[in-house]
């Protein structure tokens, strides 16, 4: 979406100086201050310097840097509000997220790049293509007898339209923003209808059983911090799932909503169907943040496109016993994976988390497809062990 802020400087009615004077205004709020430069800096000598492996690093080059480090967003966001996340944590696979919609543009030079790299080769001259959900009924159940698959889940991203991302973001835009979510997802009938749980003021029961169940996003994630994504804690944050506890919505975890549909086993039919007809719905009814060429908008940039992650939680023993041959499978069909609990985790019980990797440059539909075709291809080598 294209952000356009018009600003109105007084004709010469008092002479020269005052226009002068404006012209001056308006250039100091464009500037960089002093202490984001120093940290800034600071920040990149001490990324060149690590040993890190994230893309920031690969593709942070001196150059890139100068050519970035005095711009800013209308919202006022720098480059350090993308960076700082990667060069507090030298671990990061990526390293980088967007403060705002507008950051995509301004600092492409970066986001291009790491775009490019994580997503299969999607070139700034590419097009995501327009949202296509495809045919359900062509997807089936990946392990009808239980053997291997824990569970299925599908979630997608999706950012409130004339709002920033998480960093930009007053504390009063977080409570507008759950006030919204919470009355759109209210009108959810059938096997979505269910409840809306606000973090604020919410018990300690309650809060221990949604944990029990692993629904709950708890504050602490050091990546989301360090990306001063966590502001406000626990204003505008909230829950929502329906009575059998398949369909949930996260408002203002690390983007404005994540939409997630999972249920126990293998029937990623069932899961999908459940999430295409809940994000349809909800999409009547709130508009969302679109780029023409980069598809829904996210925080950040691996969720960019359709934002659509399909996963499993699934054992494989066999092939497990040599993660690098697991590895190498996956990566043949574009598939990531994870330890248990998602990004940053270990197996546990030798439980992975396998998913889609890529989600632009292909329609929804597509991005399911190839974790379908991948899952079932590495079941069947599991079997042939």
């Amino acid at each position: 979406m294209n952000y356009k802020f018009k600003i109105t400087i007084p004709v010469m009615v008092c002479g020269g100086a005052v226009l002068a004077y404006y012209l001056i205004r308006r250039k100091a709020a464009a500037m960089v201050d002093a202490a984001t430069i120093e940290k800034l800096e600071a920040g990149f000598s001490k990324l060149q310097a690590s040993d890190s492996k994230s893309l920031l690093k690969k593709y942070l080059t001196k150059e890139v840097f100068d050519a970035l480090k005095n711009k800013k967003t209308s919202f006022g966001s720098t480059l350090l509000d993308c960076i700082q996340s990667g060069v507090e944590n030298l671990d990061s696979g990526v390293g980088i997220y967007a403060p705002d919609a507008e950051a995509y543009s301004v600092f492409s030079d970066l986001f291009d790049p790491i775009i490019e790299d994580y997503h299969n080769g999607f070139k700034k001259t590419d097009k995501h293509p327009a949202k296509n959900w495809g045919d359900v009924e062509t997807l089936g159940n990946l392990d009808p007898g239980s053997e291997f698959i824990v569970s299925t889940r599908v979630r997608c991203g999706r950012s409130l339209e004339g709002y920033p991302f998480n960093p930009c973001l007053t504390e009063a835009q977080y409570k507008e923003m759950e006030e919204k979510v919470s009355s759109t997802l209210s009108g959810l009938e059938g096997e979505l209808k269910g409840t809306f749980f606000p973090l604020t003021g919410m018990s300690k029961e309650t809060q221990q059983q949604l944990i029990d169940d692993h629904f709950l996003f708890k504050e602490g994630d050091r990546f989301l911090q360090a990306a001063n994504a966590c502001r406000f804690w626990p204003s505008g944050r909230g829950i929502y799932h329906n009575e059998n506890k398949t369909f949930l919505v996260w408002c203002n975890e690390e983007d404005h909503l994540r939409i997630i549909s999972m249920q126990m086993g293998g029937d990623l039919k069932q899961v999908y169907k459940r999430l295409v007809t809940a994000v349809n719905d909800i999409e009547k009814r709130i508009p969302f943040s679109h780029h023409d060429r980069l598809g829904f908008l996210t925080f950040c940039p691996t969720n960019l496109g359709t934002t659509v992650r399909a996963s499993v939680h699934i054992k494989l023993p066999k092939l497990a016993a040599d993660k690098a041959k697991l590895e190498e499978v996956a990566s043949k069909y574009h598939l990531q994976v994870r330890g248990t609990r998602g990004e940053h985790t270990e197996a546990e019980g030798g439980v992975y988390d396998i998913s889609n990797k890529r989600r632009m440059g292909l329609t929804e539909y597509d991005a399911v497809k190839e974790m379908y075709d991948g899952i079932a291809e590495l079941i069947k080598i599991e079997k042939s062990l």
